[in-house]
Order: C-alpha cells, then structure tokens, then sequence
C-alpha cells in the first residue's frame, strides 16, 4: 500500500521543540507501511515499536506501555478491530485507526469499538503526524492532575480524575465520549457547531468526518439520557451542531 507522500526528515537540532519522545505502537501486517511509518515517526523524536498483527502488538504492551497505538484493521490473527476492542476494555491509550476501507460503515464500527480516530490510506504523512500530534496532546491532557472540575446542571465532571457523574450516578465513558461531554459541559447551552466540535476533539484535519459526531453523540445519549426521553441533554440542531443542556441544579 503506497503512501500519498512522505514528509521530510528534519536534522535533530529541530527535533527537540517537535515532540517529547512519546511511545508510538505501531500495529500492521504491511512492511512497507510499518518500515515508512518507523522512520518518519522516529525522524520527529517519538520512540516507535512495530508489530504485524493484534496479538504480537498485545505482547509487546505486557513490558512496554505507548502512549498512542496506529493500527491497521485487516490483519492476520487478530485484526484492528479486535485489538481495539481488547485495549479498550482496560486501557485509555489513544488509538487511530489506519484502513484501506473508508466507507462510512466502516468507520462506525472502528469508533464504537473505541477508536479514537480513522484515517484512510492512502494518505499523507503531513495528515498522520496532525492526526498524532492531536491525539497524544489529548493523551496529555488527561494525565493534568490541576484540569478543574466542570458542575453544571445535574452534571459532575472531574477532569483530572476522568469521572463523570449525573444525578449522582457515576457514568463510564470512553475517552473521545469523555472528551466531547467536556467541551460540550464548557460551552453548555450554546449550539456548538460540527465542525467547530470536530475541529476541537478531533483536530482540524478531521472537520469534514460528521459520521464521528453521530456515532459519539448516539453513544453519549445511551449512557447520559434515561430510557424513554424524560430527559434530553444533548439536542440536535438540524444541519449545524448541537447544542448541551444539563438541567438544573
């Protein structure tokens, strides 16, 4: 599988301001893409590690935690969606998806299971790097033990601790759900638009991916709302955005 274009290797004394060295698991079956993908993320100071399959990527994590997982989905033995499925159930790594399969269906699925991000080969690696960039910065925020705790309505969102709570229930939520929850709980009872909301979670190369909205809004209505439409927090503003309302306190 080609690549759409490779970006250039910077000399190391412009290594230091672009990255912190951060862990980067690899996950494909494909040498040639395993092969560019380590010499370019190596070349902007990130430490990568290389498997060809879920099982042999698993293995490697039992001894060696990253900070960001880029998975292919069809591979042999176990593929991306199973991996993701796996990693999901006991880790909040960032995951994207990398997938020669770019039909909207496809994507669905590969965020329900718990990715956090879906990029469709061919691409660019200038596209991949704004893509990773975004995702360990959201990594990073999390690890913000100072992050301040959002009490709006009948919501409880502590940041730092990564819990949220409604009506004193505890509410579990993957990371993206967690994520778009937050921005929606700062910007609450305002209409926040998709793209303004795709460029805030999923970085602004990702504006255009409505699908991702639809499919994190429906999960968050499931865990958020009660059965029934008693009650509705996340309202829908026909072909511009959405709009949180968190009830009164």
């Amino acid at each position: 599988m080609r690549l759409q274009s490779t970006s250039t290797l910077l000399p190391s004394s412009r290594l230091s301001h672009m990255a912190d060295h951060s862990r980067i698991l690899v996950v494909d079956d494909e040498t040639q893409i395993t092969r560019v993908l380590r010499t370019t993320l190596s070349s902007h100071a990130y430490d990568v590690r290389v498997a060809n399959d879920g099982e042999t990527a698993l293995e490697i994590m039992k001894d060696w935690t990253p900070d960001l997982v880029i998975t292919d989905l069809s591979m042999p033995n176990m593929d991306g969606l199973e991996l993701t499925r796996r990693l999901r159930s006991s880790s909040k790594v960032p995951i994207v998806i990398l997938s020669v399969r770019g039909e909207e269906r496809t994507k669905v699925h590969a965020l329900d299971a718990g990715a956090d991000d879906y990029v469709t080969k061919p691409f660019s690696m200038e596209e991949l790097l704004a893509r990773v960039r975004a995702s360990l910065r959201r990594g990073s925020s999390e690890a913000n033990t100072e992050a301040p705790k959002i009490e709006v309505g009948d919501f409880v969102i502590d940041q730092a601790a990564h819990k949220v709570s409604v009506r004193g229930q505890e509410v579990h939520l993957t990371p993206k759900e967690f994520d778009l929850l937050v921005y929606l709980a700062r910007h609450a009872g305002k209409v926040i638009t998709h793209r303004a909301l795709l460029g805030a979670i999923w970085g602004g190369q990702s504006t255009e991916q409505v699908e991702y909205l639809r499919v994190f809004v429906g999960q968050l209505r499931k865990k958020l709302e009660p059965e029934g439409g008693a009650r509705r927090y996340l309202v829908t503003e026909p072909w511009v955005g959405y709009r949180f309302e968190p009830g009164e306190r």
